[in-house]
């Protein structure tokens, strides 16, 4: 009895959903505008340069203390 009570439940809903009639939303139009691109200049380029350096060798120092191990990290024997 409660299976076929929810049954028209359902389709009853479903139905009346259907039903409905549709609301067309309006057709907004969009506004554009053109802004022109500027052109950045010798002077300001120069201003913000980074350093970037390359080491050549494996064990440089920097790449040393980089990779740092913990003792966390080391695996213990049991």
């Amino acid at each position: 009895m409660k299976a076929i009570i929810t049954l028209l439940f359902v389709i009853t809903v479903g139905v009346t959903a259907q039903a409905q009639e549709a609301k067309v939303a309006p057709v907004l139009k969009m506004e554009t505008k053109e802004v022109k691109a500027t052109v950045v200049t010798e002077e300001a380029a120069e201003k913000e340069t980074e350093v970037a350096r390359l080491y050549k060798f494996k064990n440089s120092k920097i790449k040393k203390a980089l990779s740092f191990s913990t003792k966390r990290s080391k695996s213990k024997i049991a």
